[in-house]
């Protein structure tokens, strides 16, 4: 089984999908940073130069690559479930993990990123408080079917956030010797 998670820009899914497979000795997996690495080029210049479509294509191999995958941590990019075929991959082997935030907290993450120099393509070309709650009641939707479980990251630190999907994971799978109370324990 993989633990994928999934949400919205900017609610935590590589930072904490970072520390979960650290603490489970889990080979990590971040969509994003894949398409960079495999194109060699950033996210906003592959949408500046080739458009949505482009970006999407190499998510959807990306995907296809990873639905092969078993015990690993994957974070996916915000948009990877609106395509039933990657659901449809990930799911055969996938626990999801709706990590969601309040709109005002996924806001001001986006602008610390932007002060870091991590810039994030526009979806829609709105201005970034409307994109974002147009493009969150578009996508929660489908979050809230495809969740197992729900951890909202907001105002708490990326501890917290691990320690309740591993505290859920525990609960859903008490078979699962990687998986204890104590991160210290799976080392």
């Amino acid at each position: 089984m993989n633990v994928i998670l999934m949400g919205f820009r900017c609610t935590g899914k590589s930072t904490a999908g970072r520390c979960l497979a650290e603490e489970l000795g889990a080979p990590f997996f971040d969509t994003d940073e894949m398409i960079e690495q495999r194109t060699g080029r950033p996210i906003s210049r592959i949408v500046a130069e080739n458009g949505w479509p482009a970006f999407r294509a190499a998510e959807r191999e990306v995907v296809r690559e990873l639905a092969g995958t078993d015990g690993g941590v994957i974070s996916l990019g915000g948009g990877t479930v609106c395509a039933p075929e990657n659901v449809a991959d990930l799911k055969a082997k996938g626990f999801f993990i709706w990590l969601s935030a309040s709109p005002e907290a996924i806001a001001g993450r986006m602008v610390r990123d932007k002060e870091r120099g991590t810039e994030r393509p526009s979806l829609t070309g709105e201005p970034s408080v409307q994109e974002m709650r147009a493009v969150l009641a578009e996508r929660e939707p489908l979050y809230r079917q495809l969740a197992d479980i729900v951890v909202d990251t907001t105002g708490i630190p990326v501890a917290a956030v691990v320690g309740a999907i591993r505290t859920a994971l525990r609960e859903r799978f008490p078979e699962t010797a990687g998986i204890s109370a104590d991160p210290g324990e799976n080392r």
